[in-house]
Order: structure tokens, then C-alpha cells, then sequence
């Protein structure tokens, strides 16, 4: 009986965490839909920080949390 209601309470909150994962999703697409990459690169020509990769990335994503590393990475590269 135990075991049953353990797979059952585990069942339900992976149910949960897919439902909530894939909001998520859905909500960082609106995001990037909304703002362009000329709003990504304004940004990063005004943090100065040209010399140092890792904190230009960083400032970007901390700013703007639905880009990826890999789109921050992009956009770095084409500053």
C-alpha cells in the first residue's frame, strides 16, 4: 500500500514539473519575442566590459534571463 502511494506522489510531481517546465518555455519564447537583438547588443556596448567575456556574458544573461548561454555567447561574438 505504501509503495502505491509513494509511485503515486512521485507520479504526480513529475506531472508537475512537466506542466511547470514547459510554462516556463512558453514564457521565455513570448520574452525573446518581445525584445530584439538590437536591445541585446545596446546593452552590452553600454557595460563596458569588452576586455573581460565571462562578465560581459554574465551582465547580459543576469539582465535578460530567457537568453541561453550559447545565445549570449552569439551575440557577444557579433559585438
Amino acid at each position: 500500500m505504501l509503495t502505491i502511494i509513494v509511485w503515486a506522489v512521485g507520479a504526480a510531481l513529475l506531472l508537475i514539473n512537466i506542466f511547470l517546465r514547459t510554462r516556463i518555455l512558453r514564457l521565455e519564447a513570448e520574452l525573446k519575442k518581445l525584445r530584439s537583438p538590437q536591445e541585446y547588443m545596446t546593452y552590452l556596448r553600454q557595460q563596458n566590459v569588452q576586455d573581460n567575456k565571462v562578465a560581459a556574458i554574465k551582465a547580459l544573461r543576469k539582465q535578460y534571463p530567457e537568453l541561453s548561454l550559447i545565445e549570449a555567447n552569439s551575440l557577444y561574438e557579433n559585438l
